[in-house]
Parts: C-alpha cells; sequence; structure tokens
C-alpha cells in the first residue's frame, strides 16, 4: 500500500482507540483500585481478544459474515450481561467498603475479565471486517497488507492503553483512599452498567 495511506491508517486508528471504550474503562478502574499490575494483566487480557478479533475479520469469508449476523444477538446479550455484571459488582463495592476489599480476584481472573468484556462485543469484529479492507491495494497480495495493518493496530492499542494504565497508577498513588476507591468503583460501576444497556438495545 501507498505511505500515504499507511499514515491514514495509523492516525484514523489512533483516534479510535483513545476514545474511551468497555476495554479502556475496565483497565483504567483496574489500575485504580487494584494496582498496575492489574492492569497490565487487563491489557493482556484485552490484547488478546482484538487479537482474535482481528484474525476473524482479516480471515472473514461469506459464511463467516453470515454466521455473525446469525449469532449477533446471542454474542450481544453475553456482552451486555457482563458489561452490567461487571457493573453492579463494582457499584456494590462502592457501597459497601468490606466487598470492596472481598472482591480481589486472581491474576487469571483480571486476565480473564480484560479478554471476556473484549471479545463478548460483535459489534468489533465486524467494524473490523469493514475498516481494514478500506486500506489494503487490490494490486498487492491481501494477506501481507492485512497482517501488517492488524499488527499496527495491536501496537497502537498497546501503546494507547499503557499510557492510560499510567496515568491511572500515577492518580492512584496521589489519592490512594479507600473514599477515592469507592468513588471509583461507584463511577466505573455506573458507565459498565450504561454500556450494558446500550448494548442490549442496539440493533443488529
Amino acid at each position: 500500500m501507498e505511505l500515504s495511506t499507511y499514515i491514514s491508517f495509523l492516525i484514523i486508528s489512533s483516534v479510535l482507540i483513545v476514545v474511551p471504550g468497555p476495554n479502556v474503562l475496565l483497565i483504567v478502574t483496574t489500575a485504580l483500585v487494584k494496582g498496575r499490575r492489574r492492569g497490565v494483566q487487563t491489557i493482556a487480557g484485552t490484547l488478546v481478544a482484538i487479537s482474535l478479533q482481528l484474525l476473524i475479520a482479516a480471515k472473514g469469508t461469506v459464511w463467516l459474515a453470515e454466521s455473525l449476523s446469525e449469532f449477533f444477538q446471542v454474542f450481544k446479550w453475553i456482552g451486555a450481561g457482563y458489561l452490567t455484571y461487571v457493573g453492579v459488582s463494582q457499584l456494590r463495592a462502592a457501597i459497601n467498603p468490606d466487598k470492596l476489599l472481598a472482591q480481589e480476584i486472581s491474576s487469571y481472573g483480571t486476565f480473564a475479565r480484560g479478554f471476556f468484556v473484549g471479545i463478548t462485543n460483535p459489534k468489533t469484529i465486524l467494524f473490523f471486517g469493514a475498516f481494514l479492507p478500506q486500506f489494503t491495494s487490490a494490486n498487492q497480495p491481501i494477506e501481507p497488507q492485512l497482517l501488517l495493518l492488524s499488527v499496527s493496530f495491536l501496537v497502537l492499542a498497546l501503546f494507547f492503553d499503557s499510557v492510560y494504565l499510567l496515568i491511572a497508577s500515577v492518580m492512584s498513588r496521589l489519592s490512594s483512599t479507600a473514599y477515592f476507591r469507592r468513588w471509583t468503583e461507584a463511577v466505573g460501576g455506573t458507565i459498565f452498567v450504561g454500556s450494558g444497556l446500550g448494548l442490549a438495545l442496539s440493533r443488529s
């Protein structure tokens, strides 16, 4: 592909990644409440989910597109339910400080939560399927181009997610009081519940 096309892809992808979504929200709230190490584990989970979504999009076929359309409602309700569950859990922790201490999860649990939040949004796969081909050249082999775009998107996601993580870590050290953590859980929980309801009400 032409260099100008690739640069355009990097700029547009950066804007898309910087705008906070469920993945970024989960990374930030996890780092604020549970620390930077847990935030890193969450980033790992979301990146694995994005990698799978990019792979599905890059290898997309007519059969896959039809299957995604057919099972969109199933994925949508699973994602909506899980986002709502995470939000309600954080709201309960904000209301009851004892639950904030009892809410500790393992390293695998932190990774799995990041992965599950990332993978249960079927719109991401559909978006990648429509987004990536627009930046490829029909005069060149398609697979190397999709590989370059996918790896570039992952690198950008890792970079910007890490920036969010560092900011959250600094904020956590500056305001490490129980009140700050409860406030973080409350705000994050409210947004997660809203995201779950928004996904549930979205149309296929």
